[in-house]
């Protein structure tokens, strides 16, 4: 009888410290999870985030033309080349200038036109065996450009990056959180100190490199039409503006 009271006190003994450890390691694993949630960087929600980007995904020849009469705002500035639109023929051979950010075009025809091969005009778009086209003029002028804005090719039409190029509504009233001064900036297409990324882009254009991926921390040469801005940014706002020579 003796030998078996000792037996169930050992086993009882060995069962308390069994569920000590136990406990003892989830409290560990709940105390140190709660630190590492407690290091974990939290992501503040910006109004910029908030901002909603209209998407129409065109797939044909009539969704473009159904832009027509409307307005639209370059998106993707510094990237496009445009050209004169005249007798209902693109002049591939002179091009008029390039597309600026949160510019407004305002949108004539959508049309097709044979590229010619090698050339500046299908480095952006290729060429395909036709570009696609938006014909457009510019606030308060009548002359009409052409802007390439995809291509046909064998697998039918690629229009994809339509979305990409372009604002279906004004961006001065989507981004209107920021403050005039911005506005007046991005408009003039230069940058200033205190500007985000996203300003600064929109203002010099997205060619750009950099050699960090840390957003909002880094420094970004933008090409700014052949003449090179290179811009710093820390906590998200420009710190340091330089002009840097080709």
């Amino acid at each position: 009888m003796e030998t078996g009271k000792k037996a169930a006190l050992g086993a009882t003994l060995v069962l308390v410290a069994a569920v000590g450890i136990r406990v003892g390691l989830i409290y560990r694993e709940r105390h140190e999870g709660d630190k590492a949630v407690d290091k974990a960087p939290t992501y503040v929600v910006k109004d910029d985030d908030l901002v909603f980007l209209k998407k129409t995904r065109p797939s044909t020849m009539q969704d473009l033309k159904d832009l027509a009469g409307k307005p639209l705002w370059i998106s993707a500035g510094g990237q496009l080349d445009y050209y004169p639109y005249t007798n209902k023929k693109v002049d591939y051979a002179h091009p008029a200038g390039l597309l600026l950010g949160a510019d407004r075009l305002d949108i004539k025809d959508a049309i097709q036109a044979v590229a010619p091969k090698g050339t500046v005009a299908t480095f952006r778009i290729p060429g395909g065996d036709h570009h696609v086209l938006f014909v457009f003029t510019k606030p308060g002028s009548t002359t009409e450009y052409a802007v390439p804005v995809g291509n046909h090719d064998a697998t039918g039409f690629n229009l994809n990056n339509v979305d990409d190029i372009f604002f279906y509504d004004d961006p001065h009233v989507l981004y209107k959180h920021w403050s005039p001064e911005i506005w007046k900036a991005i408009d003039e297409h230069r940058v200033i100190l205190g500007m985000n990324e996203r300003q600064a882009m929109l203002a010099l254009g997205q060619v750009s490199n950099s050699g960090s991926t840390d957003y909002d921390n880094r420094t970004v040469e933008y090409d700014h039409q052949g003449h090179p801005v290179s811009v710093t940014f820390e906590h998200g706002h420009a710190t340091n503006i330089r002009d840097e020579k080709p």
